[in-house]
């Protein structure tokens, strides 16, 4: 993350985001495959580290290995040629609203202080020794006499897919294909994320 200054002076925190070039690896129409789509590749590959059959999907588009490969549903499928490039500022401008999708980072198995927000079950007083970040009682009597699905505890946190919304586009730099945007994105430093225009 980064932060900019507005016309106002205030400091924004923002995210960097290269958006680009992407190159379109297959059109899919509703004759063919019963859906309209647009497959686009992000990314330079290896050709040492490309499958057989993508590398020569890639050669069908006329393009070098990717290493990020998505699908777009109508997305303007028929404007959109074999091989065509897609940079930043065909599809968006400053001001724009958009989503990011990604995976967040990872963090392992955590208590449920970290994990939910839990306060644990006070003090060092009045008997609670080392309880500080205890879960505290998770269940009932005899009666139901079991502990419900769902209950939250500790466990793996994070490495999920996460959907980021309303991030407004604050800059665009065409010529590197940047995006800059409001707020922070999931996943670790250099993630693929899912730009999504509202």
């Amino acid at each position: 993350m980064t932060s900019i200054f507005d016309e106002a002076g205030r400091s924004i925190a923002c995210t960097v985001i290269e958006a680009g070039p992407c190159v379109v690896t297959q059109v899919k129409s509703e004759d063919s495959e019963g859906y309209s789509a647009l497959q686009v590749g992000f990314g330079d590959a290896k050709v040492k580290n490309t499958s057989q059959p993508m590398s020569g999907h890639f050669k069908k588009a006329g393009t070098t290995p990717k290493r990020k490969v998505l699908e777009f549903r109508d997305f303007n499928a028929v404007e959109k040629q074999l091989g065509d490039v897609i940079r930043v500022e065909d599809i968006f401008k400053e001001g724009d609203t958009v989503h990011a999708i990604g995976t967040s980072k990872g963090k392992g198995f955590q208590g449920v202080v970290k994990r939910h927000g839990f306060h644990g079950v006070g003090g060092r007083t009045h008997g609670q020794h080392n309880r500080e970040r205890a879960p505290g009682s998770i269940g009932s009597a005899s009666y139901p006499a079991k502990v419900f699905k769902g209950m939250r505890m500790a466990g793996r946190t994070g490495n999920d897919r996460v959907k980021i919304q309303n991030l407004r586009v604050v800059k665009i730099f065409p010529e590197q294909n940047l995006l800059v945007v409001r707020g922070a994105v999931p996943g670790h430093k250099g993630a693929f994320v899912i730009i999504e225009k509202k």
